[in-house]
């Protein structure tokens, strides 16, 4: 059974170690630490009382919204082939702490720091049949220590972007007894699988069973209802939403824009950032002000649609985008990374992008089914020509427009499926173990653990 280096371990002391300190000048991280100092004795607290050492209990872990978005579908279709499961959902990120809020599970927490005592504590009270980890984020002590106590150690929407620090020493070293760990493995891609091998999971484990995440993005967006207030927005204009969005995408929008409605003095733009706190607000209306744009108007304060609409809170771009006419995603500016564009294509729009796209194998498919395009690279005025460029031509050619939009939605479509076949995966893996201990034996460890 593989086991964590040393060189592994010494640097989780130091990491956990540091991050009070770290926590002085950065309050998400403070968040992070304080939560997964307290998290293991409140999921002790919560096994001393609620497991069921009768039922299966199954281990979701995943690092931040995206991989949450990921798993929370999977862990809906688990508990229907499986509903005497348990289930419990642990996170790293601070931003993930609304999403598992919201989740249908039993319990859900930070993971605590991935320290050999506090994971051996933690697993002696849990005793869970099955640790799952979404996407990549498989934290070595956890893992092996896991299998070691019969744990079947699993991964879910499986990816690896050819880019990963994790495939570049010291990384992969320090990391690679946690990929070996694993018992199975559901890869979205045949390229994603040959990159976990790389990490370390036995090939023989991996299967491709495709991406869960167009299975959540298809139910997110077909549950907005038709009288949704945020839908409202897109009304009267054909109206660009740019979600997700980061000052250096903000400033490549709002030049575009600006240019577009010399000639087009309808179009209408929406802006979602990423964080949207009141310094990234204020800048941004600052630049849409030295652009001589009209004046943004936020979400909190917006009657109806307006030239341009900046959102001041989050959780509204799922809807939003089914106000417009077209969309742009950020993170391809700059070096945030790109985030998803399947939300979007799922709502029938074409999509538009900056040039740091190559590792989203979601915007390389829509690329190849002509159903989005990446902009040029900086200098800004070059994308910002394009940008504008781009636009006009969506709201001149309506027909056009749509054509790409459906090809967009074509892409989500032929992606369905992966999160019921992951389920089943799991599922296979749940029945193929007995329980351990009997229910006196598995409470007398709990008070052991605690």
């Amino acid at each position: 059974m593989p086991t964590t280096t040393w060189g592994y371990r010494a640097a989780i002391r130091f990491g956990s170690t540091l991050a009070p300190a770290l926590g002085l000048l950065y309050p998400k991280i403070r968040a992070g630490d304080q939560g997964r100092r307290e998290a293991g004795d409140r999921l002790l607290e919560w096994a001393r009382w609620n497991r069921d050492p009768r039922r299966p209990l199954a281990w979701f872990h995943a690092a931040s919204v995206g991989e949450g978005l990921q798993a929370e579908i999977v862990i809906r279709d688990l508990r229907h082939l499986r509903p005497d499961c348990q289930v419990i959902y642990t996170h790293f990120s601070p931003s993930a702490e609304e999403l598992a809020r919201r989740l249908e599970v039993d319990a859900a927490e930070y993971l605590p720091y991935d320290l050999q005592p506090a994971i051996d504590r933690l697993l002696a009270g849990l005793e869970p049949d099955l640790l799952v980890f979404s996407k990549l984020d498989v934290w070595p002590e956890l893992a092996t220590r896991a299998a070691t106590t019969g744990t079947q150690v699993a991964i879910v929407a499986g990816t690896v972007s050819p880019g990963s620090g994790r495939l570049r020493w010291p990384a992969r070293i320090l990391l690679e007894p946690g990929y070996q760990a694993v018992t199975a493995a559901a890869a979205i891609s045949a390229e994603d699988a040959e990159r976990l091998v790389r990490l370390g999971v036995p090939e023989d484990r991996i299967c491709v069973l495709g991406d869960p995440r167009f299975d959540s993005v298809a139910e997110r967006v077909s549950a907005v209802a038709v009288d949704e207030p945020l839908l409202q927005f897109g009304r009267g204009a054909p109206t660009m939403v740019a979600g997700s969005t980061w000052p250096p995408d903000e400033a490549v929008l709002l030049g575009a824009f600006a240019r577009l409605r010399r000639r087009r003095p309808d179009a209408r733009l929406i802006v979602v950032p990423h964080e949207p706190t009141t310094r990234h607000l204020d800048a941004l209306e600052r630049r849409a002000k030295a652009a001589g744009l009209p004046e943004p108007v936020r979400l909190s304060k917006a009657p109806g649609p307006v030239p341009l609409l900046v959102v001041d809170r989050t959780g509204a771009l799922a809807a939003l985008y089914g106000a417009g006419a077209m969309g742009y995603v950020g993170g391809g500016f700059g070096r945030a990374g790109l985030h998803s564009v399947l939300e979007p294509a799922a709502w029938t729009i074409p999509v538009a992008f900056g040039p740091r796209w190559h590792d989203s194998r979601d915007a390389a498919l829509l690329l190849h089914s002509g159903a989005a395009v990446a902009l040029p690279p900086m200098p800004m005025g070059r994308a910002v020509r394009a940008l504008e460029t781009l636009w006009g031509n969506w709201l001149d050619d309506e027909a056009g427009r749509q054509a790409q939009g459906q090809r967009a939605r074509e892409v989500v479509e032929r992606g369905l499926g992966a999160s019921q076949r992951s389920a089943e995966m799991l599922t296979q893996l749940i029945s193929s173990r007995p329980l351990r201990r009997s229910p006196i034996a598995a409470r007398s460890a709990l008070r052991s653990a605690q």
